[in-house]
């Protein structure tokens, strides 16, 4: 793949996201060698299960910036932890874009009209077993959340700038479930953005930054 010069945060437009998308590489082309033998190893392990997340851009006066949750302790799957909006897919769900602008009313009360689909990530796979589609969506703010107790702890918003900035983005080792891996985190302040999220992150940058050498 070509080399585009990585764009500025102001430089990240409704138009520049949609035209990156459409022409993003494969999650091969992407992620370096330990992270693909990841991504081998998880979507051979059992049968996946399909779901989606909304990587909403929000156009702040401020500034843009990204939409995440932070999950309530006593979930079965990431408890706890910082998320996208998004969860599994349901048999009524006809595409993983309706599974996320689902997901993303019932989690934080974001009305799906208000959301600008501009197109796909490449699918991520999970160690909780799961084959993500990122779908990336665009919305003008301000916006009011309401998040379901149940499952959402808070809803914050993160700099798009600091997503953005490869500088941030940290391949780290530790122990999970009594083994060794490695993975994508982006701390952020005292919140501490990891795992699948956060690689999925650093596939949106790269992709519109033209490649992992883009950045």
């Amino acid at each position: 793949m070509s080399s585009i010069a990585p764009p500025g945060e102001r430089a990240v437009d409704r138009a520049l996201i949609t035209q990156r998308l459409a022409a993003a590489p494969s999650l091969e082309e992407l992620l370096t060698l330990d992270d693909l033998e990841r991504q081998v190893m998880l979507a051979k392990d059992g049968t996946p299960r399909p779901a989606a997340v909304l990587l909403l851009v929000v156009n702040q006066t401020a500034g843009r910036s990204v939409v995440f949750t932070q999950r309530t302790a006593h979930l079965a799957d990431h408890a706890g932890q910082i998320s996208l909006p998004g969860g599994r897919c349901e048999g009524s769900d006809a595409t993983p874009e309706r599974t996320a602008l689902r997901e993303a009313e019932e989690e934080i009360g974001l009305a799906p009209e208000r959301v600008e689909v501009l197109g796909r990530l490449p699918v991520y796979h999970t160690g909780t077993g799961f084959r993500v589609t990122p779908i990336v969506g665009w919305a003008e703010g301000p916006l009011a959340y309401r998040p379901d107790p149940r499952e959402v702890e808070e809803v914050f918003e993160v700099p798009l700038g600091f997503l953005l900035d490869p500088h941030n983005h940290h391949y780290e080792t530790g122990f999970q479930r009594g083994r060794l891996r490695r993975y994508w985190a982006l701390p952020y302040g005292e919140r501490y953005i990891w795992g699948a999220t956060a690689g999925m992150l650093v596939a949106f940058q790269r992709i519109l930054a033209g490649g992992p050498g883009g950045g």
